[in-house]
């Protein structure tokens, strides 16, 4: 089979454009994804994927920075390796910069080293610890996420200024059953497009407890407009062709109280409304 014909049959698994056909001199040809997408929170089969992989003799190499082993262990599904920015949920407190790599194979793990020693990709002692500080409240942390999630999602799916929401823990889709097969829990990141009678900008901008900041996974809680910022690089086009507007939302969800983040919210939300005759003037304008 060829890496086209293999790129058709991986897209039918994976719900967003994934990143195949790398190669690494030291591992060769490989397909390298992450579970669950950013920013839209798709969800794709990590078993699916690495059972086509192993067919035509291909590593798995899968990013879990979103899930943690907390909430999904790629390795058991059939990964070769599992990558992780340790600088988000892993440390937890937004204070060290590291990153982990995780594989069940010693052939693998020591081309890994190989290549650890070649580049001096190697922690500090300070850095190794706040990543093991962070690891023992991992759990905890995760379990109020996604709780404070739900509550937010229960609050968002009221709001008439909401037109979609996105997140692995709404039932009835196909990312909800992929995510129940082979998740422990659905995170605590959730993405929402604002209505076009919303200005989203002044929404992030009026946020008061909720900071504006391109990163996720520690205490506290963050949000960003991709279109504008993370995503930002990329042409109009192509952002709008990868599902990115300008209204679109995400939310990296925190530990604090869920009724002062949904009242956060709220106020944004009212603040941001344009007013009506500004709506009629310009749809007579458009």
């Amino acid at each position: 089979m060829t890496i086209l014909t293999l790129k058709s049959k991986l897209n039918l698994l994976i719900n967003e454009t994934p990143k195949i056909g790398f190669f690494c001199p030291t591992l060769g040809v490989h397909f390298n994804f992450e579970p669950i997408t950013n920013p839209l929170l798709h969800v794709s089969s990590v078993k699916s994927v690495a059972k086509i992989a192993k067919q035509h003799h291909l590593l798995t190499i899968v990013d879990n920075t979103f899930l943690t082993p907390y909430l999904q262990k790629p390795l058991t599904l059939g990964a070769d390796i599992v990558v992780h920015s340790a600088t988000k949920y892993l440390g937890g407190h937004s204070d060290v910069i590291a990153g982990l790599v995780v594989t069940n194979s010693e052939t693998l793990g020591k081309q890994i080293y190989f290549i650890q020693n070649a580049l001096g990709g190697v922690l500090s002692p300070e850095s190794a610890n706040l990543i093991r500080r962070g690891i023992q409240t991992l759990s905890v942390r995760m379990d109020r996420q996604q709780q404070n999630a739900f509550e937010i999602i229960n609050f968002l799916e009221k709001r008439p200024e909401v037109t979609k929401i996105y997140y692995p823990g709404i039932k009835g889709t196909k990312d909800y059953l992929i995510a129940s097969d082979e998740l422990n829990g659905f995170g605590g990141v959730l993405s929402f497009e604002l209505g076009e009678n919303v200005d989203a900008i002044a929404f992030v901008n009026h946020l008061r407890l909720i900071r504006l900041a391109v990163s996720l996974g520690a205490v506290e809680s963050l949000a960003e407009l991709p279109y504008e910022m993370s995503h930002a690089e990329l042409p109009p086009a192509e952002r709008l062709k990868a599902g990115i507007s300008p209204q679109l939302i995400r939310l990296a969800v925190g530990i604090e109280d869920s009724q002062d983040l949904i009242a956060d919210l709220q106020q944004a939300i009212e603040v941001a409304v344009k007013p009506s005759g500004l709506n009629q003037s310009n749809e007579r304008n458009a």
